[in-house]
């Protein structure tokens, strides 16, 4: 099955929530190496003025790959997961993440480039808080930005 190019412009919307608790900040943030003492103990984020442990900057990463699994698993997309080459990541942070978050991610497909017989997909996932009294994802939630993560793929063809 060859890449749907109609795949350009299209939405995801956010699907579940994803908490972000303490222990998944020290997980992650011992998983990357990342040594500041804000990922691992209380008092230092308070001492730096933060609410909670504060996560690694690529942390994002993690809710970014939630929203990025609908288009992958869109059996219209005509993405085959086994053929896909990571090419690139960038990040944008609006403000830190923090223990306590509740994250939400809306993917968006901004461009389908054919390659040879593979294609080159740039998507873009828009990481908000919920916040407020109302921390569900529905009517009367808030939304803070967070984070916009661009992420490039290579699908490679038949026979690459």
């Amino acid at each position: 099955m060859t890449i749907n190019p109609d795949l350009q412009g299209r939405s995801y919307p956010a699907a579940e929530v994803y908490d972000v608790g303490r222990e998944k900040i020290r997980e992650f943030a011992r998983a990357v190496k990342a040594t500041h003492p804000a990922h691992f103990d209380l008092d230092a984020a308070k001492a730096l003025g933060h609410r909670d442990l504060v996560a690694p900057p690529t942390f994002a990463i993690i809710i970014a790959q939630r929203a990025d699994a609908q288009l992958i698993e869109d059996p219209a997309s005509g993405i085959d997961f086994s053929r896909v080459v990571h090419a690139d990541q960038r990040f944008v942070h609006h403000r830190p993440i923090f223990a306590g978050d509740r994250l939400i991610a809306e993917l968006h497909v901004d461009g389908v480039r054919a390659m040879g017989g593979g294609a080159m997909i740039t998507t873009r996932a828009e990481i908000f808080a919920l916040t407020g009294e109302n921390t569900a994802d529905g009517p009367g939630a808030s939304r803070e930005a967070v984070s916009t993560t661009t992420s490039s793929i290579l699908v490679r063809g038949e026979g690459q």
